[in-house]
């Protein structure tokens, strides 16, 4: 395996030469649709001086090809299993319809090899979302099956010359360019999940991003990675951000801290404002600073003009007087309490507990339970107590709404912007409120991908 030392040292000299910018655009065929075919590619991951990596992709690259549209928009996706595994696409973020979400064994039946599915759903708010496989997610995300999705407003508030979408991810591979397969190892499902040992921007060893000069700059960030939180110094870029999760503020802020923590599957909108000519690194500091990739601040073709003011979502604000309050008890892991558990309804615990490889369990529940975690009627107030009872943060997704954080650890959260994902760190508690307004069965699990394989996920229903 390639350690942090090797990665600094083999990047430091020519980390800079590799020039990209965002993922390609992906257009509709004839027909309307947009076609995502799941299939093995080679990736030069290591740099394009290394030795290829066996990954599986959409379309031939990873990421996968951006799908941009607008809001409103009826996106038309035809996914093409070309793997031998079967497969299916969520569209992270979205506010869908149920039977779009993509979630194998819930919403629907994965998609078999050779076969094919067509998903077709309205875009509903603007903003930074992406797709990414939800059959095997632990496998075959880290695998490179993702992609960005962009959804414009009608009115785009930034011209694309003024914007960049970096999907982040984190590898485990050697330095003969060999992914480690062993997608199935304990240690990572009991512990903090598959961490990696060489990040990518764009599928890219620490890419160049060529960005206008003197103008306001919009990067687009996306965590890939199965289990990383990134630490983000923003503070060295004098960044604001001005969307979380898709979702845009009405005003751009200031980060609270610094780094600034991007957990698996969140995303986040920063607004450099018109930096001059020059390159800045986007550092990751969680074990010693390193560079992401370089922003290249270049001679801008046409004058600079202010973007129009950001729009945020319509959603609706959870009316907290009337909600119906549910516990999330979060349990398991190595350096935890859990002493058993219902598996596919049967209680067992002990040795049995690890052989079955369900070791995280929700309400005593690993795994996806045979009822619901709640039922809620269209319209109806919830709110969600997590409270985490191990040894690890986790990265909780609510599928198909939007919600709020009210507290952490007893401490209320003023202002608290619109998410789809949350960090709930060790011990810690922390509670959400939505309005269950999207009706269906939708999951709720933790967005490390080997906790949620290992019995973190469970689920909901709306009327």
């Amino acid at each position: 395996m390639i350690t942090r030392r090797n990665f600094l040292r083999m990047t430091g000299a020519a980390g800079a030469l590799s020039l990209t910018s965002s993922p390609s655009l992906l257009a509709a065929a004839d027909d309307g649709f947009i076609e995502l075919r799941a299939r093995p590619a080679t990736a030069s991951l290591l740099g394009e001086d290394a030795p290829p990596s066996k990954v599986w992709s959409f379309n031939g690259t990873v990421p996968g090809p951006t799908i941009r549209a607008r809001r409103g928009d009826t996106l038309r996706v035809r996914l093409v299993n070309e793997l031998d595994q079967a497969t299916s696409v969520h569209w992270h973020g979205i506010r869908i319809d149920n039977a779009m979400d993509g979630v194998a064994g819930l919403t629907q039946a994965a998609v078999e090899p050779g076969e094919t599915f067509d998903y077709v759903f309205t875009v509903p708010d603007a903003g930074t979302y992406w797709y990414h496989s939800h059959n095997r997610s632990w496998e075959q995300v880290e695998r490179g099956l993702y992609g960005a999705l962009i959804v414009d407003e009608p009115e785009s508030a930034f011209a694309v010359d003024d914007e960049a979408t970096l999907v982040i991810d984190d590898w485990r591979v050697g330095s003969d360019g060999r992914l480690d397969e062993d997608f199935g190892n304990m240690m990572d499902w009991s512990h903090g999940g598959r961490l990696g040992n060489w990040p990518t921007v764009n599928g890219a060893t620490r890419p160049t991003i060529p960005l206008a000069v003197g103008r306001p700059v919009r990067l687009r960030l996306i965590n890939a990675a199965n289990a990383r939180i990134f630490e983000l110094d923003l503070a060295a870029l004098g960044a604001r951000i001005v969307a979380y999760d898709g979702q845009s503020l009405a005003a751009p802020e200031t980060p609270a801290y610094n780094p600034f923590l991007l957990g698996p599957a969140q995303r986040m909108d920063i607004l450099l404002e018109a930096p001059d000519a020059g390159v800045l690194p986007l550092r990751e500091v969680s074990g010693g600073a390193f560079d992401l990739a370089y922003l290249d601040f270049r001679q801008a073709d046409a004058a600079a003009t202010r973007p129009a003011p950001l729009i945020p979502a319509a959603l609706p604000e959870p009316d907290l007087a009337n909600a119906r309050t549910f516990d999330l008890h979060m349990e398991g892991g190595m350096m935890g309490r859990m002493v058993g558990a219902i598996v596919d309804g049967q209680y067992i615990e002990g040795k049995a507990l690890w052989q079955s490889g369900q070791v995280w369990a929700f309400n005593g529940v690993a795994g996806l339970a045979e009822t619901p975690f709640f039922r809620a009627k269209a319209g109806e107030t919830v709110v969600v107590r997590v409270i985490n009872d191990t040894a690890f943060p986790h990265a909780m997704h609510v599928h198909g709404h939007h919600f709020r954080v009210l507290e952490r650890s007893g401490s209320a959260i003023k202002h608290t912007p619109w998410r789809d994902t949350f960090l709930v760190g060790p011990t810690q508690t922390t509670t959400i409120a939505f309005v269950a307004d999207n009706p269906g069965k939708w999951l709720f699990h933790c967005h490390m991908l080997e906790h949620q394989a290992a019995g973190m996920k469970t689920w909901f229903q709306v009327a």
